[in-house]
């Protein structure tokens, strides 16, 4: 069993609506150890309410180098299936969790550091960034959800390769193939990230819930069924309160600009 360590792996700081969340085992190029994924869910399943978006970052060179490997080494069928488990759990909590993350990604993002990227909503990318799943080269498997959430981002195809044949995407390769969504200069992703997190922030929360939480189950639905659930989800979001305040400043500063004009 894994002991509860003595420094932080986690720092979380709160600017306005944002929760800024560093991974914080830089001397490991934040690798996941067990207790790292426990505090992600942890934090993410407690995130205060005031907090409307987060953005996701790693200290030090990398983003994260994936699993932390002497963790996982003595493990039998039964504990690795737990353990993959484990996992899915600590990313349900960020994908599917309150607010949208952004996820800020610079050197190395590979393997498990490539899962959890892939778990949050919008991945703004340095040029330092580079990908690879080397499961392959060590007779593992994806754990972490990589094998649902980077197939639909990159398709089978080229995770196929990237697994076979433990192939590197540089930062322009992996947006290309649709990794990230903002591929920007080193040094400058902190401020986009943060910048696209205050914007996010300022939308409605429902708005946001039906985007993290519906659309992604839409995908997985017949037509038919993804537009009745579009059907329900929109009329949930019309009637929200908060809809409704903002749609009701909306019309009536439009109506005065009229008047204004008139």
């Amino acid at each position: 069993m894994s002991q509860k360590p003595d420094t932080p792996l986690l720092s979380i700081e709160t600017v306005g609506a944002v929760a800024k969340i560093t991974l914080c085992r830089s001397a490991k190029r934040n690798a996941l150890s067990d207790d790292l994924v426990r505090e992600l869910r942890l934090c993410f399943e407690s995130l205060p309410d005031t907090v409307r978006a987060a953005v996701l970052l790693g200290d030090g060179p990398a983003f994260c180098a994936g699993l932390d490997l002497s963790e996982v080494r003595e493990n039998n069928t039964t504990q690795a299936v737990f353990h993959s488990r484990m996992w899915h759990a600590a990313f349900e909590a960020i994908g599917f969790g309150r607010v949208p993350v952004v996820a800020l990604l610079h050197g190395a993002v590979v393997g498990g550091g490539l899962e959890l990227a892939s778990a949050c909503h919008v991945r703004v990318a340095e040029s330092s960034a580079f990908y690879a799943l080397p499961e392959g080269s060590r007779g593992l498997f994806v754990g972490g959800g990589g094998s649902v959430r980077i197939a639909r981002l990159i398709g089978v195809a080229r995770m196929t390769d990237l697994m076979l044949t433990g192939r590197v995407l540089d930062a322009a390769e992996g947006h290309a193939a649709g990794i990230s969504h903002y591929l920007v200069a080193p040094g400058e992703g902190l401020a986009k990230a943060m910048a696209l997190a205050e914007k996010i922030a300022g939308n409605s929360p429902m708005t946001n819930y039906g985007v993290m939480h519906v659309l992604p189950r839409i995908a997985d639905q017949s037509i038919q069924d993804g537009l009745m659930t579009e059907a329900l989800m929109a009329s949930v979001a019309a009637s929200d309160p908060e809809t409704r305040q903002r749609l009701a400043a909306f019309l009536d500063a439009k109506t005065n600009k009229v008047r204004q004009t008139g």
